[in-house]
């Protein structure tokens, strides 16, 4: 990954700290809550479905003179398409030049087979890994410190800890000790700056979201938001036009909803969170558009921040 240019506080903070953490782990561990809770705000989109997050995304957190730069990436799985490869590269390309590794367990779950694989490749990196057992919440106490114990028999991890990124507890603990480990350097974005997207990019997940969320079984899976074009009024308010590209006629009906009130209930739920997000009045129009094999279009890939993988 390349690195952000740096920030004007290392002028004013020689005594500053900055460091990559590169979030990896199984879909649905919960990496994407977890790095909006270090960052205090949304960055990532959230949903219960697996395998939400496609692309890598940075969230920037501060803790006293560090910034932590949180890579959020996808859920690492067993790819099946062209779609599943790319997302997998980026979630392995999401670690490249990382200061720690954070791996990220359901702590409430079973570890299955695809969270030891994900243990047994990370062996034989150099930077250090930290273990995170989450949802601590909902999970039984024996089985955390079991766990705990058998990933640490695969990896031995530099550091484990025991949270829960849906309440907070151990959240603390874990920045604190991210802090302590960053090396010295320039902050690379303002202080104010809380992720590397683009509003274009954003406003694209914040609709991604809602389709996940809104609609039922695989349909999301199936689907795409490009942002066309994303424009300021004289007023201040943003105007959006976006795309959401689906593969056959049966599934634009179901997205648009009988008499367009599904197209509208996700319009309107979008509308509302960018208008939180922007800081600003929002109008947003959504087209819904069937383009069969758009998962084999490389422009498609380009534009959510994939790369295309043969």
């Amino acid at each position: 990954m390349d690195t952000p240019p740096a920030s004007q506080h290392s002028q004013h903070s020689p005594a500053t700290h900055c460091g990559l953490v590169a979030v990896v782990g199984a879909p649905n561990a919960g990496k994407s809550t977890l790095v909006n809770a270090l960052v205090g705000q949304k960055v990532a989109i959230v949903s219960p479905k697996a395998q939400t997050t496609r692309a890598r995304l940075m969230g920037v957190a501060i803790e006293g003179e560090t910034q932590l730069l949180l890579v959020d990436t996808p859920g690492i799985f067993e790819p099946h398409r062209r779609l599943d490869r790319a997302m997998v590269a980026a979630a392995w390309g999401g670690t490249e030049g990382a200061d720690i590794i954070a791996l990220v367990v359901d702590g409430k779950g079973g570890l299955g087979p695809k969270v030891s694989e994900i243990a047994e490749g990370l062996k034989g990196r150099s930077e250090p890994i930290y273990l995170i057992l989450n949802k601590v919440d909902l999970a039984d106490k024996g089985k955390l410190l079991t766990h705990a114990e058998r990933l640490n028999a695969i990896l031995p991890f530099a550091e484990t800890f025991f949270i829960s990124a849906q309440t907070g507890d151990g959240l603390p603990e874990l920045k604190r000790a991210l802090a302590a480990a960053m090396p010295a350097g320039p902050w690379h974005y303002p202080e104010d700056q809380v992720s590397d997207a683009s509003e274009r990019a954003l406003a694209a997940e914040v609709t991604r979201e809602q389709l996940y969320l809104q609609l039922h079984a695989e349909l999301p899976y199936a689907s795409v938001v490009e942002t066309e074009k994303f424009s300021d009024r004289e007023d201040g308010s943003a105007e959006i036009h976006q795309q959401i590209l689906v593969e056959r006629p049966t599934q634009r009906a179901i997205v648009l909803g009988k008499g367009g009130a599904r197209i509208r209930e996700i319009g309107a739920r979008a509308r509302a969170e960018l208008a939180v997000l922007l800081d600003r009045p929002v109008h947003l129009y959504l087209h819904v558009k069937v383009k069969p094999g758009w998962d084999e279009d490389r422009g498609v890939y380009r534009d959510i921040g994939l790369d295309w993988v043969e």
